[in-house]
């Protein structure tokens, strides 16, 4: 699996304790049937914290594009990446 780092965004708590987070683009391979293809998943971690991800979300490099853009503008952090994707499927 390769990770393609995006950007490092700077989001602080309810408390306005300031936090690093790095998001990134995870791109595999996955079976489908009898061929294989490209997959593309996300990650968040958090700089000396938690970190989340989740791998073969898509196939499509332009959907991919969609949710890093979403995560991104957003400021979703690793304890919410899985509550923000189960709405984005």
């Amino acid at each position: 699996m390769r990770e393609l780092f995006l950007q490092t965004l700077e989001l602080a708590d309810e408390a306005g304790v300031s936090h690093s987070y790095d998001y990134s683009i995870l791109i595999d391979e996955m079976d489908v049937g009898s061929y294989a293809c490209e997959s593309y998943g996300v990650k968040i971690a958090e700089q000396g914290g938690p970190e989340a991800s989740a791998p073969n979300v898509t196939c499509s490099a332009a959907r991919i594009d969609e949710l890093s853009g979403l995560l991104l503008r957003n400021g979703v952090t690793p304890t919410t990446l899985q509550d923000v994707l189960s709405d984005w499927l």
